[in-house]
């Protein structure tokens, strides 16, 4: 896990930025992510973010998805409604979430929307 993350860093950090242009930026302590598998939706998250256990399990999701060489910012293999659950469950700092497996996360997510529906 620890390789994935130092991959990670070392693509987020290694443009210049010199070669981006101001809407191409991401605001300091933060990475940009692209989610889902069919037409990605494009977010900029905390970079502290990546540590967290069940963010490292949806990373090494996509490491099977997408393997470790591809251009362009972190790709996560997930449902865009499922990754703004776990960043809103992240944002909440909720001490669960520290505890919570990968399929817990999916299960609550789905007991969610279904309550929703």
């Amino acid at each position: 896990m620890i390789d994935l993350l130092k991959k990670i860093m070392l693509l987020c950090c290694g443009l210049k930025k010199s070669s981006r242009s101001s809407s191409d930026r991401v605001p300091k302590g933060h990475v940009r992510v692209y989610v889902g598998n069919e037409i990605p939706c494009k977010f900029e998250i905390e970079a502290n973010y990546l540590n967290h256990p069940l963010f490292q399990n949806l990373l090494q999701l996509s490491v099977e998805e997408f393997g470790y060489s591809y251009n362009g910012a972190l790709r996560v293999a997930c449902e865009i409604d499922l990754f703004k659950f776990l960043l809103d469950l992240l944002k909440s700092r909720n001490p669960c979430a520290h505890y919570m497996e990968l399929q817990d996360l999916i299960s609550k997510f789905y007991d969610h929307q279904n309550r929703q529906n």
